[in-house]
């Protein structure tokens, strides 16, 4: 996208304020220049709104309504635009903040992603090309020892990372994966079902459908990534494996909302905790929204089936970095709940860098584990295929014959360059909590549960500062979890844990612009970050969030914390701060954009007199679920407790939208769980034979 002239010198002036920079400093123009390259990344729509704020911004008639003075922000002096700025990030209408949001992590993230800022924020950036500088990086020391998900050397010299490549026998699979640019423009596939999406929920569902016999074909939006196509670098890998390159938030810029695109969806950048369902969850979902068949007993052979197939280990107590030692230490100093946590991975050298994709296929996802064993079982998966809609090809029967409608992308730029039709009796929707009711609602399958009820686990971050070496961006990221406040009663509380640290990730979280920004972007070696996560939906009869699609055909995400989660938000940054303290922390901050620093235990209190509305807190989630819950009611829920769309035999829905309430706990073993199910029930319901469904025809291979 090329901004006006005009625009550009107003991005350049902000970018000066935001950083900070000195007047005549040439940074605050290459900046200006990147920010404008990194929104020909974004969607036409938000980029255009950004450069209509640019020139919002600079009206005089802005600064009229705001300041009582008509001067452009471009030609107030230094201290004046600060002060402006300053009451955008506070103001009490809800719109100036989103709008001074949308702007700062724009320009903040571009900044610290530039590995030019490494240096002055002590970040070491990428660790294949040097050997590992600590002690949590790399390989652990001692003998090997298979069991463990963590790689043993006992050399005591640090060495550089290489990539191991897979046996070349173990590719065969490849051979049933044809991407966007190997496919024909008009391309026809039958089969017995189509399933769309290859996160924890698609992909699982499809490798138990194929290896039932079952002829399946996998659609994927994304591309497909291993090795050395992992290059560690934040900016690159952001764009390639996140949906919306990463500026997924919900319409008000509240909170920004990380999920994956690529094959393995999620699964492919999260930080790896396996934490099973916990059973009062199990039950409550019994109770209140018909489930049968996954009760804890039902499902307790399922999640030991998962974790072996994903080598899920719980962590060893001499791998863990320094922010999970001091989420761990500070605990139990406080007589707290914590524990080590169970990973996916398998030789993992703890490089740091599990949320931009594992360059040492250690991470025991959907991509390295389900996928593969999905086309081993004779499914086929097409990549860079975005499915838009669905239809009814007939009509009547247990399951009349669908035809998926979807697009072949230029990888490299993202525009159409094909056409694919799927058609199969069976399709299973795994497009995540927004990509699955959008599909619905554009196919005209929407109403009733559909889009509603989103459930986003709202986070927070918390970060300590130190008097000793943090150094976050090495090591697991997630190796521990303090679960004192989200055990028994109605569970609906809140768990800490921990984050990857990468700069523009951080940048963009941490509140504040100019000095205040800087100072502790600056204190990053020192800074153990914790995260404060709450189980939404306390009231069940409130939808917090929704996704929904305009006339215009534009995808709108909604939501607001409720009285109880703001409540329970305040709470989990109280003891996250105590959990610091007891650590041995000097400092804590909170993401509140009203500056709010603790300096001991006592001032703790503090944090319940900050206001926490939209853009007054930083909130943020990984993990997007309900929009298509299951349940019994059509009105309230989207699927039935099979998770069959209400009213469409044959179509089903196997990914985080189908879960009736927030987990409260990471969900990607939960959605693996019923995905094994719903699977398991399409075999029984669908007895379709092997072949049945024909050939496929114009595949490009």
């Amino acid at each position: 996208m090329k901004l006006t002239p005009p625009q550009l010198a107003t991005l350049e002036t902000l970018c000066r304020r935001m950083v900070p920079l000195a007047e005549g400093d040439p940074r605050a123009a290459e900046l200006a220049r990147a920010v404008q390259a990194r929104l020909g990344t974004l969607a036409p729509e938000p980029a255009a709104l950004i450069a209509r704020l640019l020139t919002l911004l600079d009206h005089p008639a802005t600064a009229a309504l705001t300041s009582a003075l008509p001067v452009r922000f471009s030609r107030m002096p230094a201290a004046r635009q600060d002060a402006w700025l300053r009451g955008w990030e506070s103001s009490r209408i809800p719109l100036r903040r989103t709008i001074f949001q949308a702007l700062r992590r724009l320009v903040l993230s571009t900044y610290y992603a530039n590995p030019g800022t490494y240096g002055e924020i002590g970040y070491l950036g990428p660790l294949h090309p040097r050997a590992p500088a600590f002690p949590w990086e790399g390989p652990a020391r001692g003998a090997p020892a298979d069991a463990e998900p963590i790689a043993r050397d006992p050399a005591a010299e640090p060495r550089i990372l290489r990539i191991i490549p897979p046996p070349a026998d173990d590719d065969a699979w490849m051979r049933r994966m044809t991407e966007g640019a190997a496919l024909a423009a008009d391309t026809r596939v039958r089969a017995d079902v189509c399933v769309i999406g290859t996160g924890a929920g698609g992909a699982v569902a499809a490798a138990r459908l194929a290896d039932a016999g079952l002829e399946v074909v996998l659609l994927e939006e994304g591309g497909y990534w291993r090795g050395e196509d992992f290059t560690e670098r934040e900016p690159e890998m952001t764009t390639r494996l996140y949906a919306d390159a990463g500026a997924r938030a919900t319409d008000d810029v509240s909170v920004p909302m990380l999920q994956g695109r690529a094959v393995g969806g999620s699964t492919l950048v999260n930080w790896m905790i396996m934490l099973r369902t916990r059973d009062w969850v199990l039950d409550e979902w019994a109770a209140e929204h018909g489930t049968t068949g996954m009760s804890p007993a039902a499902l307790a052979p399922v999640f030991a089936r998962i974790e072996a197939e994903t080598h899920t280990r719980t962590m060893p107590d001499d791998a863990h970095n320094p922010a999970n030692r001091a989420l761990l230490d500070g605990a139990a100093a406080l007589g707290w709940s914590a524990s080590a946590a169970r990973i996916n991975a398998k030789g993992c050298v703890r490089s740091g860098f599990c949320g931009l994709g594992c360059r040492y296929d250690a991470k025991q996802g959907t991509a390295s584990v389900y996928v593969p064993m999905a086309l081993r079982s004779g499914a086929r998966l097409f990549t860079d295929v975005r499915a838009d809609r669905i239809e009814l090809a007939e009509r009547g029967g247990r399951a009349p014959l669908k035809r998926v409608h979807g697009t072949v992308l230029d990888r490299a730029t993202g525009q159409p360059r094909g056409r694919i039709n799927v058609e199969a009796p069976v399709v299973v929707v795994a497009g995540g909590a927004v990509g699955t009711p959008v599909l619905l609602q554009r196919s005209g399958m929407g109403g009733g549960g559909v889009g509603r009820y989103l459930r986003l686990h709202p986070t927070t971050l918390v970060p300590g500062i130190y008097d000793r070496e943090m150094y976050s961006g090495a090591g697991i990221p997630l190796s521990s979890v303090c679960d004192e406040f989200v055990r028994g009663g109605d569970g609906y509380g809140f768990w800490v844990e921990c984050p990857p640290t990468y700069p523009a990730l951080a940048a963009a979280a941490l509140p504040g612009f100019g000095e205040r920004h800087r100072r502790v972007m600056r204190a990053a070696g020192a800074m153990a970050p914790f995260i404060v996560l709450v189980r939404d939906g306390a009231d069940r009869r409130l939808s917090n969030g929704g996704v929904t699609v305009d006339r215009r055909g534009r995808v709108h995400i909604r939501y607001r914390l409720g009285p109880a989660e703001t409540r329970t938000i305040r709470e989990g940054i109280k003891a996250a701060a105590r959990i610091h303290f007891a650590a041995g922390a000097r400092e804590v901050h909170t993401l509140h954009a009203v500056e709010t620093v603790l300096r001991s235990a006592a001032d703790v209190d503090r944090v319940g007199r900050r206001p926490s509305g939209p853009n007054q807190l930083g909130v943020l989630s990984a993990h997007v679920n309900g929009t298509c819950r299951i349940g019994t009611d059509p009105r309230t829920s989207g699927c039935t407790p099979d998770g069959e769309r209400h009213g469409v035999p044959g179509l089903y829905v196997a990914d985080g939208s189908i879960l009736p309430t927030a987990p409260g706990v990471n969900p990607q073993e939960t959605i693996m769980a019923l995905a094994t199910v719903i699977a398991e029930r399409i075999v029984a319901r669908h007895p379709l034979r092997a072949g049945s469904a024909g050939t496929f025809a114009g595949a490009g291979r």
